[in-house]
């Protein structure tokens, strides 16, 4: 059995229920789903969806770089929105913090989202191997 380690990164905000904001196994690091609050206050930031967007990408970012990687080793995305005709919005915001190729993605409509959010990311991500070297083992 592959051990499992806990990520955790201050510059995205603490989890708010009994989970981390991402598990590591191996090279696959599995990322929660992060809606926009502001990490150093935890309130939800004010502003519509490309504000929120941009947010809850920002605290994707800092989750992943704790683990040791960027966005760019993100391999699916699962995208949560309470309305679809944010879509469009979302996928311009989305190219701030993406590049070609980008990662697989589902993009779902939900009834709500915790704290009232508009927007949640989820993701899974591979580290890439540094030659002769394992995966960074996070705290």
């Amino acid at each position: 059995m592959m051990s499992r380690q806990t990520i955790h990164s201050p510059a995205a905000p603490a989890a708010i229920g009994p989970y981390s904001q991402a598990v590591a196994v191996g090279q696959m690091v599995f990322l929660s789903g992060q809606i926009p609050l502001d990490p150093l206050s935890g309130q939800l930031v004010e502003g519509g969806i490309e504000v929120q967007a941009r947010q809850a990408f920002a605290n994707l970012q800092a989750v992943c770089e704790a683990a040791g990687g960027q966005l760019a080793d993100c391999v699916k995305l699962t995208l949560f929105l309470t309305d679809l005709q944010d879509f469009a919005t979302v996928n311009q915001t989305m190219q701030a913090f993406f590049e070609a190729p980008y990662p697989a993605r589902s993009t779902i409509q939900v009834a709500a989202l915790p704290r009232g959010a508009s927007f949640e990311v989820e993701a899974i991500m591979i580290l890439p191997l540094v030659h002769g070297s394992e995966p960074p083992n996070p705290a």
